[in-house]
């Protein structure tokens, strides 16, 4: 079973000569957001539930369809290049004084193109407040044990606010 933990895979012969690559720890993976078509290399940090057993988070064991925390900075810094729209920041909170307000010279042209998909974007509510924590939840869905990664996409929608209830209810017993 693969842990959470610095990487260490190891590749096992199968029938026919194919080979297994069997992770037992790992700490990234290959995370997708599906909304906004994007995909990024991210460190995980945490696992926070799994539908079979609470032994398997109390141990923190990576599994298919297992919820974890994983960072939030390569999605960050992809939105604030792609929009102009920095995720961390609360609106209407001015900077802060000992930081130079001196934004990054861009050309005239994806000043533009910046502002034209920022009218169009959408970004759900529950996914922002998380960017604003630095930590969003997301789902395994390779099979770590078997091919060596532990790949998944990001949880939005519906999902996100059953899974939230789900964290929720947990903390409450």
């Amino acid at each position: 079973m693969t842990k959470l933990g610095a990487q260490r895979v190891r590749p096992v012969r199968c029938r026919g000569g194919n080979m297994k690559y069997r992770a037992l720890r790992l700490d990234s993976g290959n995370y997708a957001w599906g909304s906004e078509n994007c995909a990024k290399k991210v460190r995980i940090l945490d696992v926070v539930y799994n539908a079979t057993s609470n032994e398997l988070v109390r141990t923190k064991t990576l599994l298919k369809n297992t919820i974890v925390q994983i960072d939030a900075q390569p999605f960050k810094q992809w939105y604030l290049k792609k929009y102009g729209v920095d995720l961390g920041k609360k609106k209407g909170k001015a900077a802060k004084p000992d930081e130079p307000a001196e934004p990054e010279k861009k050309s005239r042209h994806v000043i533009f193109k910046q502002k034209y998909r920022e009218s169009k974007q959408k970004l759900e509510p529950g996914i922002e407040e998380q960017f604003q924590s630095g930590r969003i939840l997301a789902c395994i869905s390779s099979r770590p044990g078997q091919s060596g990664r532990a790949d998944g996409y990001i949880l939005e929608g519906d999902e996100l606010t059953f899974y939230k209830r789900k964290l929720e209810k947990k903390k409450k017993t």
